[in-house]
């Protein structure tokens, strides 16, 4: 037994051996992944659309960039703590109303109110169904082959799943589904430009690259994918190739800045059901009180990760009175941390703040 762990031990040594990094072994496995899924189900590269070539160029390049930055963000003290921790409680039966709580309906931002929740949910979901749209036709997962009788065959993975009416209400779907999304995401996006232009508060915390500039990259590619769509119907084609090269640009250059600017939290969005299994799990188990008001806080394990985490750093909030730092709730702590520069004992004044128990 200790003799075929050791030989495992040895065979992980030299498969990451073989890469410079964690970055470039996760991608290697992860573009060699597309590969064979791609070899797979276009049957040996038989059904390859070549005008989907900038897509698929545009998707690795992406890939590439989410996984620097998931890695790089991993490798932190506190971030592999999390994740750690995260995949040990993945299989906890509130996993599943979580993940649809958080990942589904964005139950999160209803306390935030209904019209941002709108404009939210509309982003989240028109962005998620035009990747599992577009992902599979751009590595040739899914395709669609035309019978002489006015049938379409869908084929996924090699497979032919169902045939189905050119003019029927399954074939209307699925080649509008697109414009459908793109609608989705329009709608959401002026939403979002009306609330940031029009709301004050918003409009002095917004900054144009971080904040504007991802809500007019999926502007413009929603409203170049609909104009391909209007030029086909309506103007029989004319200007179709002009308008298609600009369309595809400006995925490519969406796909490329995604991982690095404000969208990349929809990729990184599922790491939250970890963040809530770990508080609730923790937290039922055991409570940290603040040391100044006696409140519970947070849970023991996590007030524990952060001392870890802060040692880990070479970060020391021990303070002279005898208690870290970490020891006190969000409120006391401001309030000690006003006494060490005012000189006035504030941090042993039991009232509370009045918008400690804010929502949103």
């Amino acid at each position: 037994m200790a003799q075929t762990a050791a030989v495992t031990h040895k065979e992980k040594r030299s498969l990451n051996r073989a890469f410079a990094s964690h970055f470039a072994k996760s991608v290697f496995l992860t573009v060699s992944g597309l590969f064979i899924l791609s070899l797979i189900a276009t049957r040996m590269f038989t059904h390859v659309d070549l005008n989907l070539y900038g897509y698929m160029v545009g998707t690795l390049v992406f890939i590439g960039g989410f996984f620097y930055r998931f890695i790089s963000w991993g490798e932190r003290p506190p971030t592999k703590i999390f994740i750690k921790k995260g995949l040990k409680l993945l299989f906890r039966r509130e996993t599943a109303t979580t993940s649809v709580d958080h990942l589904a309906v964005y139950r999160f931002i209803w306390n935030r109110g209904f019209y941002r929740w709108t404009q939210h949910l509309l982003i989240g979901w028109g962005c998620i169904l035009s990747c599992f749209v577009t992902f599979p036709l751009v590595f040739g997962w899914m395709y669609f082959t035309m019978e002489e009788n006015g049938y379409y065959t869908i084929v996924a993975l090699g497979m032919n799943v169902m045939t189905i009416k050119a003019d029927g209400i399954i074939g209307f779907l699925s080649y509008n589904a697109l414009n459908f999304t793109a609608l989705m995401v329009i709608t959401g996006v002026c939403m979002a430009l009306y609330r940031r232009l029009k709301n004050m508060q918003a409009r002095a915390e917004q900054k144009f690259i971080y904040d504007f500039l991802p809500l007019y990259l999926l502007l413009f590619v929603s409203v170049t994918g609909l104009l391909l769509t209007f030029i086909n119907i309506f103007l029989d084609g004319k200007g179709h190739y002009a308008m298609s090269l600009i369309h595809q640009y400006s995925v490519i250059i969406t796909l490329i800045y995604l991982p690095f600017g404000k969208l990349a939290h929809i990729p990184f969005r599922p790491l939250s059901v970890f963040a809530k299994n770990y508080r609730k799990h923790y937290g039922e188990q055991s409570m940290k009180k603040c040391k100044v008001c006696g409140d519970s806080f947070v849970s023991t394990e996590q007030s524990n990760d952060v001392r870890e985490v802060l040692g880990a750093n070479h970060i020391d909030f021990q303070m002279d009175d005898g208690f870290h730092l970490a020891e006190l709730c969000l409120p006391c702590r401001r309030k000690y941390r006003i006494s060490r520069f005012s000189g006035i004992a504030t941090h042993e004044i039991k009232a509370r703040e009045t918008n400690q128990n804010a929502k949103g």
